[in-house]
C-alpha cells in the first residue's frame, strides 16, 4: 500500500526548522506539485533547497530516513528542470517503489491543511504558525488550529465466495469496495453498518477490522472492515453516489492498475481467499 515504503523511514514529528542545502522542496501551485520525473531510475525527484531564490514563506513538513522536506508556500522563481504534476498524475507513472507518491499524497495533506487555516475560523484575523507544534494559531484570540484527519472506513462485504465491487459515478474509474467519512457520535463500526445500506441497501452482520492507511490525498485515515451480508442479499445502488454496485465471485474481481490502496489489497485477499476468517470459524 502506499504506506509501504522499506527500508525508508517516515518521521512526522514536527519540529521548527529552517530549511538548509539540500533539503527537499515541495511546492504546490493550483493544485499541482512540482517535480521531475527519471524515467531510467523510475522515481520521481523534488527540487532541492539550494535551488530556490526568493522563498517568502517555508515550513517543514517530514523527514524521510535521513531526508528532510519542507512545504514552499511561496516563491517569485522555479528552478528549471521541472514541471507541474497533478498528483493523480503523479500517480500513474511507473515507479521503482512508493516513496514518491506517498510523499506527493502526504505533503498535499498537509498543504492543503495549510491553506484553509491562513484566517483563524473564531475572530477571522490571520493566522501564524505555531513554533513548538504543528499548529497554526491566532495572534488574536490565541485559537489553535491542528491539521485535519478524516476518519473514514473501506468495507468488504461479503456472502460466501461472492463480494460486493461498486464503481463511483465521479472520480476513480476502477473498482472499489464500499466506503464513506464516519459521522458525530458513531463507532467506525456503525459507520459500516449505515454505509453499505445507504450505497447498496444491504444489512451486514460479523464486521471485523482488517488493516488502516493514512490517504492524505482525501485527508482520510483508512479503516478496512470486512462483514457478512445479514438476509436479503438483493443490493439496491444509490444511483447518486454508484454507477456500479454488482456481487462478484472472487475468481471474477478485477483488480485495481496499482498496489497502493486498501481498497485493493482488500479485494486482493477476498480473491486470494486470505480475508479475515468469521468469528464462528
Amino acid at each position: 500500500m502506499i504506506q509501504d515504503i522499506q527500508p525508508e523511514l517516515f518521521q512526522n514529528h514536527y519540529e521548527h526548522l529552517k530549511p538548509q542545502s539540500g533539503d527537499r522542496v515541495l511546492y504546490f501551485l493550483e493544485n499541482k506539485l512540482l517535480a521531475r520525473y527519471d524515467e531510467n531510475g523510475r522515481k520521481v525527484i523534488y527540487p532541492r533547497w539550494e535551488e530556490f531564490t526568493a522563498v517568502s514563506e517555508i515550513v517543514y513538513a517530514f523527514t524521510l530516513s535521513n531526508e528532510r522536506y519542507f512545504l514552499m508556500m511561496e516563491t517569485e522563481k522555479i528552478p528549471d528542470g521541472y514541471e507541474w504534476y497533478a498528483i493523480q498524475e503523479l500517480r500513474g507513472l511507473v515507479q521503482q517503489n512508493n516513496t514518491g507518491i506517498f510523499i506527493a499524497f502526504t505533503a498535499w495533506h498537509l498543504w492543503k491543511w495549510y491553506q484553509s487555516s491562513r484566517f483563524c475560523g473564531c475572530c477571522g484575523a490571520k493566522t501564524d504558525f505555531d513554533t513548538a507544534e504543528r499548529a497554526m494559531v491566532c495572534p488574536k484570540c490565541g485559537n489553535k488550529i491542528y491539521p485535519r484527519i478524516n476518519p473514514a472506513v473501506i468495507v468488504g462485504v461479503t456472502n460466501g465466495d461472492r463480494i460486493v465491487l461498486t464503481k463511483y459515478n465521479v472520480g476513480y474509474g476502477h473498482n472499489a469496495l464500499i466506503a464513506g467519512f464516519t459521522e458525530i457520535g458513531e463507532t467506525m463500526e456503525e459507520t459500516v453498518q449505515r454505509e453499505v445500506m445507504e450505497e447498496v441497501g444491504l444489512k451486514v452482520k460479523n464486521i471485523r477490522y482488517y488493516k488502516s492507511q493514512p490517504w492524505g490525498i482525501a485527508a482520510d485515515i483508512l479503516m478496512g472492515y470486512y462483514c457478512e451480508v445479514d438476509g436479503d442479499d438483493t443490493i439496491h445502488r444509490d444511483n447518486n453516489e454508484l454507477k456500479y454496485a454488482e456481487w462478484v465471485r472472487r475468481e471474477d474481481i478485477i483488480l485495481q492498475p496499482d498496489n497502493l490502496s486498501l481498497t485493493n489489497e482488500m479485494m486482493m485477499m477476498f480473491k486470494n481467499g486470505l480475508q479475515p476468517v468469521s468469528s464462528r470459524d
